[in-house]
């Protein structure tokens, strides 16, 4: 398995129960969509995420915090009836 096989294994499971779709742009970087897998509903996605930055565990560790992070904002966000960032 090459290491950008582990990276996306490991990003893609770091978020269940939902979904998340870890995919290679034709430059080079990455995109990560998180959705619930029931409705389809995407929850967020990030794209031009550098790959050559994500060279040690420790950094991917730290990307799927951030991740993570950004659910939960959006999340309260929500929850609060404020616009999400996208909408403001």
């Amino acid at each position: 398995m090459t290491y950008l096989a582990q990276v996306r294994q490991l990003i893609e499971c770091s978020f269940t129960p939902m979904a998340c779709e870890c995919t290679v742009s034709p430059d080079g970087s990455l995109m990560v969509r998180i959705y619930d897998r029931d409705s389809g509903r995407v929850d967020l996605v990030v794209t031009g995420i550098a790959f050559d930055k994500l060279k040690s565990h420790e950094a991917v560790v730290t990307l799927i915090e951030e991740l993570r992070d950004e659910l939960t904002s959006i999340s309260m966000s929500s929850v609060l009836g404020q616009p999400l960032p996208s909408q403001a």
